[in-house]
């Protein structure tokens, strides 16, 4: 009797580590995910598009509400949060703001000039004198992109002031923004 209670007390022990190696084994990636389910925010990307409300981590300020599932009004002052594509602090890369002028902004303000500074440095401006959809895209440096991410500081030399019920303060329409290869 002695033999069989050593037989089974032997079998449960072998049985006990092998589920407890097996725990050991897959818990580093148990705690990767359950950390990202923690801060709650999916992996920073290269390109913003504003329709998806998993980027708004991303999007440090100056922007208002997700409209028709696609867009964001901007403010005066707007500004994001971008991962630099692989190899861009060797090779630099390209900088896209996907936009729209709305006719009532040009109705109201004739012509509204965009400007935007990475790091301190500053991109050239572009105007725009009529309604309609843009890309302002300008290439950035590779010095300005080195690091996991970097800081795209978006301003309009003017912007509609709040009117009626509408308490915002409106610019541009933006549909996206990104760094991309070059």
């Amino acid at each position: 009797m002695t033999n069989a209670y050593s037989r089974e007390r032997r079998l449960a022990l072998r049985w006990s580590c092998s589920v407890l190696l097996v725990t050991l084994a897959f818990a580093p990636l148990g705690c990767k995910r359950q950390q990202q389910a923690v801060k709650g925010a999916a992996p920073m990307a290269s390109t913003v598009h504003m329709g998806d409300p998993q980027v708004e981590a991303q999007l440090i300020g100056g922007f208002y509400g997700i409209e028709q599932s696609a867009w964001r009004w901007s403010g005066r002052r707007f500004s994001v949060a971008l991962r630099p594509p692989l190899g861009a602090a060797q090779k630099g890369a390209t900088l896209q703001l996907r936009l729209t002028v709305p006719a009532v902004v040009i109705e109201k303000l004739t012509t509204i000039t965009l400007s935007a500074t990475i790091g301190g440095s500053a991109l050239p401006p572009e105007t725009y004198t009529q309604a309609g959809d843009y890309t302002y895209t300008r290439e950035v440096a590779p010095a300005l992109l080195a690091g996991e991410s970097v800081r795209v500081d978006f301003q309009l030399d003017k912007s509609m002031p709040p009117s009626g019920a509408d308490l915002r303060d409106l610019g541009v329409v933006v549909l996206s923004a990104g760094l991309e290869s070059k």
